[in-house]
C-alpha cells in the first residue's frame, strides 16, 4: 500500500510540475463561453437588425449555452455601436450585428469615422439579406423600369424619387439606380422611410425603393407596383422580375446583416461564433422564419464575408463620390 501511495504521489507531483511549466491555457483554447456574451446592436429597439439580432440570440442561445445579450447602442447613422465593438475586449465577449451601414460609411463619412471599417475588426459572418423593390404608385403609366427609364431620359429632373434621408439605404438605392440608368430626377429626401414611403404611397412622389417586408402588403393590396427586385426574385413577391432580368442587374443595393468581432478575436472563437450563426441561419425552419419577415438567410464564411466588405465599401466610394453625395 505504501509503495502504490507513493506512485501516486510521484505522478501526481509530476502533473503539477508539467501544468506549472505549461502555464495556464489560452482563453481561446478553454471552452467558449464560459459567460453571457454581450452583442451589440448599432440601432434602437424594434427596427429590422434589432429584430433579426434577438431572432438569431433566442435561436442559438442553447446551443451557445449562455445568453446573448442585446446591447442597443444608437446614434451617428450605427457609428456609434459600431465603434463600441472596435474598442471592446478581442476575448469573444463583445460581438456585433451590423448592417449595410458598415460599407457604406466610409464613403460617406469618410476620415470622420472613429474606427477602420477593414482593420479594426473581424467579419464573422454575412447572415441575411433583405432586398429591395423598384416601385411607382399604381397610378402611375409605367409599366416597366424601361418606360420609367425612357420617360426620365426624356424629361430630366422631371421625375421625384422619395429617399428615406440623406445616405440611407433608400437613398444610396436610388442614387445607384440614376447612375446606372443614365437619368436625372429630383431626390427628395425626407426624415426617414415612414414618411417618405407615406408620400409615395399618397402619389406626391414618382418612384421609390422599398424594403421587401415593407412593400410587400402595399404592392398585395394595390397601393404600389412593384418593376424589379434587386439581387434575384424576392421568394416573398414571386411575380415581379428580378433587376438582373431586366437589364439593370447591377442595381444590387440590398439591407445585409453580418456579425462582427473585434480585430484580434482568437481564430477558435470567430469559427464558433461563425458556425453557430451560419449553421443556424441554414436550418430549415428558422430560414423559413426569417423568409417570413423579410430576411433572406445566407450564411457565409468568414473569408467570404471579409471579401464582400471590401468590395461593397469600394463600390459606395464611387457611387458616393460620383454622386457629390455628403450626409447632413
Amino acid at each position: 500500500m505504501q509503495k502504490l501511495n507513493r506512485r501516486a504521489l510521484i505522478a501526481g507531483g509530476a502533473a503539477v510540475s508539467a501544468a506549472v511549466a505549461l502555464g495556464p491555457r489560452p482563453a481561446a483554447a478553454q471552452a467558449y463561453p464560459q459567460r453571457p456574451v454581450r452583442l451589440i446592436v448599432p440601432y434602437a429597439p424594434g427596427g429590422g437588425t434589432d429584430v433579426f439580432s434577438r431572432l438569431l440570440a433566442q435561436r442559438i442561445e442553447r446551443e451557445f449555452g449562455q445568453s446573448l445579450v442585446i446591447d442597443n447602442r444608437a446614434g451617428g447613422a450605427s457609428v456609434i455601436g459600431t465603434r463600441a465593438v472596435a474598442e471592446a475586449m478581442p476575448d469573444g465577449y463583445t460581438i456585433g450585428m451590423v448592417d449595410s451601414a458598415f460599407v457604406t460609411n466610409p464613403g460617406l463619412l469618410k476620415d470622420k469615422l472613429p474606427y477602420d471599417t477593414r482593420k479594426d475588426f473581424v467579419p464573422v459572418s454575412l447572415l441575411s439579406r433583405t432586398q429591395l423593390v423598384l416601385c411607382v404608385h399604381p397610378s402611375s403609366p409605367f409599366k416597366s423600369a424601361k418606360e420609367l427609364v425612357a420617360h426620365a431620359k426624356a424629361n430630366p429632373g422631371k421625375l421625384t424619387f422619395a429617399s428615406a434621408g440623406i445616405g440611407t439605404g433608400i437613398h444610396l438605392a436610388g442614387e445607384q439606380f440614376r447612375q446606372v440608368a443614365g437619368i436625372e430626377v429630383v431626390i427628395v429626401p425626407y426624415r426617414g422611410g415612414a414618411p417618405a414611403l407615406a408620400d409615395f404611397l399618397s402619389g406626391k412622389t414618382d418612384f421609390t425603393f422599398g424594403a421587401v417586408p415593407t412593400i410587400k402588403p402595399h404592392i398585395e393590396g394595390g397601393k404600389a407596383r412593384g418593376l424589379g427586385v434587386t439581387r434575384g426574385r424576392a421568394p416573398q413577391l414571386p411575380d415581379i422580375p428580378s433587376m438582373e432580368e431586366i437589364g439593370y442587374g447591377s442595381v444590387d443595393s440590398a439591407s445585409e446583416m453580418g456579425l462582427i468581432a473585434p480585430a484580434s478575436t482568437p481564430a477558435a472563437i470567430v469559427t464558433r461564433l461563425q458556425q453557430l450563426s451560419a449553421n443556424a441561419v441554414k436550418d430549415p425552419e428558422f430560414a423559413k422564419a426569417l423568409l417570413e419577415r423579410g430576411f433572406q438567410p445566407i450564411g457565409s464564411s468568414t473569408d467570404e464575408f471579409r471579401a464582400h466588405v471590401d468590395r461593397e465599401i469600394e463600390k459606395w466610394i464611387k457611387i458616393i463620390a460620383a454622386g457629390n453625395i455628403k450626409p447632413e
